[in-house]
């Protein structure tokens, strides 16, 4: 008997078991279906989440945009700073170079006493500033030291958001070589800032000349500087300004044509002013449109051989900027009207009238600056104006540019 009602109890839990399982597994069967889908669509999820953060968008190319449009203007800064420490011929105030350890200017007068003494071994100040007094140097100590300051403040500029936006992907794999050529470029510029002061430092013993860094080694320093910003501009631009959908008709393909070689004399005229600064060129001849009395100077090719007069003779170096200047004003001039011919957007339009504009006033302050025998503030200004010139041809190639196929 008890092993009956064993049975019984027995078969009666297995039948209570067997309709809890049968009332429990549709149940569980649904929810591990669910839980199953959840976790292959995380597990696929996951990674595409992923790619989407990595892959560049339009608010990315923006972000990057900005960044390097800032970076131009930096550069744009660096290079009025450094015209201005070469018209107040501060250049030569630090005779060494330290990557970290001049950040730090003298503070204690027995510091300053021993800066100044390493500068009267050099020859700036044997020759020219022998009664220069230490407030003096002062002044031409911290404009130099500023500009070397600047360039680091550029040199963190690009290299640290290169960093971040590398590891955040923003960069799309063109734009990968292009910002770290650009990085490169910053590192390469400080090396030939502190190359062209070194020539200046030297002694030259046969020449009788004031003491002057080499106009090939500055016109080479601001060349460079001046390729880094354009480089920065024109990628920034093309981040930031949708392209215009234009028709593709003769006439705009010739604009085109006519806008790259006039921004190519632009630069060619504004690289032609180092050489006019570094050889003082602009103190030779202060009269407008003549240069004295003639048209053609009779030293115009006074030097031998023939080529020397190009970059080394003064008068020639000025009569060239005159040319160069008078001849990107004419192309800017025959682009303006030729753009009028030709259907274009109101924001192409725009930055046409605005380059024209800013090319006669620059010219303008050139001849101010030569007739004023190139008073310091006016001369800054010229320079200035220069990059600003420069600025606006390379926003009117990133307006008229094809749309990438």
């Amino acid at each position: 008997i008890d092993k009956i009602q064993t049975m019984k109890k027995g078969i009666t839990s297995s039948r209570n078991t067997t309709k809890l399982i049968q009332f429990i597994t549709p149940h569980l069967r649904q929810w591990l279906v669910k839980r199953g889908q959840s976790t292959i669509t995380a597990e696929v999820g996951a990674p595409t989440a992923r790619a989407a953060c990595a892959v560049p968008n339009a608010a990315s190319n923006r972000i990057v945009g900005r960044w390097l449009l800032g970076c131009s203007g930096l550069v744009v800064g660096a290079v009025v700073l450094g015209g201005v420490t070469r018209l107040t011929e501060s250049g030569l105030s630090m005779v060494d170079w330290h990557l970290v350890r001049e950040m730090r200017p003298p503070r204690t007068p027995e510091e300053w006493e021993a800066e100044f003494a390493k500068y009267q071994q050099f020859p700036e100040f044997k020759i020219m500033n022998h009664n220069m007094t230490l407030p003096e140097f002062k002044f031409i100590f911290y404009m130099e030291w500023g500009h070397r300051m600047w360039g680091r403040l550029v040199g963190l500029a690009y290299i640290l958001p290169t960093v971040y936006f590398w590891k955040k992907g923003y960069f799309t794999r063109s734009l990968k070589g292009r910002v770290v050529g650009l990085c490169g470029f910053v590192f390469f510029q400080g090396l030939l800032g502190w190359y062209m002061v070194k020539s200046g430092l030297e002694e030259k013993p046969e020449s009788h000349d004031v003491p002057r860094v080499s106009q090939y080694r500055l016109s080479a320093h601001l060349g460079s500087a001046l390729l880094l910003y354009c480089a920065s501009l024109w990628t920034g631009l093309q981040l930031v300004l949708p392209v215009n959908k234009l028709a593709d008709t003769a006439r705009l393909t010739q604009l085109r044509r006519f806008a790259k070689g006039t921004g190519g004399l632009v630069f060619l005229t504004a690289l032609s002013g180092a050489f006019v600064a570094g050889l003082d060129a602009g103190l030779v001849y202060n009269s407008f449109p003549k240069m004295g009395e003639r048209w053609i100077p009779d030293d115009l090719l006074a030097f031998s051989p023939t080529l020397r007069n190009l970059f080394e003779n003064p008068t020639t170096v000025q009569f060239d900027h005159r040319i160069l200047a008078v001849s990107s004003l004419t192309a800017i001039t025959g682009l303006y009207v030729y753009s009028r011919r030709v259907a274009l957007p109101r924001r192409a339009r725009v930055a046409i009238s605005l380059l024209t504009a800013m090319a006669y006033s620059q010219v303008a302050l050139g001849i101010g600056t030569l007739l004023l025998y190139v008073p310091t503030p006016l001369a800054a200004t010229h320079q200035s104006g220069s990059v600003v010139l420069l600025s606006l041809a390379i926003w009117v190639l990133a307006e008229l540019r094809k749309v990438a196929k």
